[in-house]
């Protein structure tokens, strides 16, 4: 029995040893699963924060997605692969880029969105780019036999079809202008009359090129204008304080902790910071592993849900401990303890959950990093309390510690 209680200790050691490992040194040149590879967001690493509105009172959702979609199109084309366009509530739209240092450049990288048209030699307006579902950059032989080469496909709504077609079939031998912001984006010559609702540009484009002529017809696809109503750069270096502020506060915090569970209640305690070891390094690697930005109130929900993990222990103890006063076994008083106090962990943890979730819906920006580190930590704290302690403390107890004082427990 000892034997076997002392290797399911040792296979705990291993998990907590490994885990920690993982989420320290993490795999490979790139530390994977390790906390360097967690994406830190816009208060911990710096960059620009802008906020745009519509310049329509009334915005529909599916508009609104369309907007967003085209912002963050813009924000990939541009390398800024952790940059983040969100809506904020009927017709803002957030975006955060993260390693940006200059608002105003930013905002005229990612473009003041305008909307497009499509013009016939006279200046006639023929379509407008609400009209267009999509535009992209394609690669291929646009002519019998020609050689490879980049173009844009346009794809139209149903309007937007039917108003080509027409455009197009009078239009033949003739220019049809694509105008931005008062600048021919491309002038290709009409060959036929288009029905399909579905049209190229060619021309001698690059790559690059094509793809930036699609970017930018996406980009003027809008049905009204997003102004700009709010900016700000939080510089790099204040956000490293921050980060290294709250990175110690959460140090202080856990190692109060780990000192006061260990005071009161002795090897429980040592079992439950166990536990909460291999708590944290899950719930890093979650963070590593599903590309979750952390941001400083996300810190500030690891480290409520830490709290919110030894208090489960506690509760688990002081049944354990009613137990023993009623003179119950060592054994029998932690098998009873755990079982009388789930009820109230799940309880208690599930109200919280519900909270955040509502937190995660409701709320934007921080308020949602904020909810999403406090649902993981929930998840997993119940699991590292309800299974990783009680598998510990039952370890100890079969590798032949069994006096109660041992456990901080004064019975008679």
């Amino acid at each position: 029995m000892k034997t076997k209680g002392r290797l399911m200790l040792l296979l705990m050691l291993v998990v907590a040893l490994g885990l920690s490992a993982l989420t320290y040194y993490g795999i490979g040149k790139d530390k994977q699963f390790s906390v360097n590879d967690i994406q830190q967001g816009l208060d911990l690493s710096g960059g620009v924060d802008i906020v745009y509105e519509a310049d329509k009172e009334s915005v529909s959702d599916e508009e609104m997605s369309a907007a967003i979609s085209l912002l963050q199109g813009r924000l990939d084309w541009n390398g800024w692969a952790e940059a983040e366009a969100a809506q904020e509530g009927t017709n803002r739209i957030r975006v955060q880029i993260p390693g940006v240092d200059d608002a105003e450049k930013a905002i005229q990288e990612i473009g003041q969105t305008a909307q497009l048209l499509f013009v016939d030699e006279a200046g006639n307006v023929l379509l407008t780019g609400d009209m267009i579902k999509n535009a992209t950059k394609q690669v291929g032989s646009t002519t019998k036999n020609g050689p490879s080469s980049p173009y844009v496909s346009l794809e139209f709504n149903e309007e937007g079809a039917q108003r080509f077609a027409q455009a197009t079939a009078e239009n033949i031998g003739k220019k049809i202008m694509i105008v931005m912001d008062k600048t021919v984006v491309s002038a290709p010559t009409v060959q036929t009359a288009i029905t399909d609702g579905k049209a190229i540009i060619t021309g001698n484009f690059t790559g690059q090129e094509a793809e930036n002529t699609a970017a930018l017809i996406r980009a003027g696809s809008l049905p009204f204008n997003l102004n700009v109503i709010q900016m700000k750069n939080v510089g790099a270096r204040l956000g490293a304080d921050a980060l290294s502020s709250g990175v110690m506060a959460g140090f202080v915090g856990i190692a109060l902790v780990l000192l006061y569970m260990l005071f009161m209640y002795r090897l429980l305690g040592f079992a439950a910071d166990w536990a909460l070891i291999i708590y944290i390094a899950l719930d890093l690697l979650v963070l590593s592993l599903f590309r979750i930005t952390l941001t400083l109130p996300g810190i500030a929900g690891i480290v409520l849900s830490i709290g919110m993990a030894v208090d489960a222990n506690v509760i688990i103890f002081e049944r354990i401990k009613e137990e023993l006063i009623l003179g119950k076994t060592l054994r029998s008083a932690v098998k009873i303890g755990f079982s009388r106090a789930l009820p109230a962990i799940v309880d208690g943890n599930v109200t919280t959950l519900i909270a955040a979730v509502v937190l995660f819906f409701l709320g934007s920006g921080t308020i949602k990093g904020f909810a999403t580190t406090l649902m993981i930590g929930i998840i997993l704290s119940m699991f590292t309390a309800l299974f990783v302690t009680r598998f510990i403390v039952n370890s100890m107890i079969k590798a032949g510690l069994h006096n109660p004082k041992n456990y901080g427990f004064r019975v008679k």
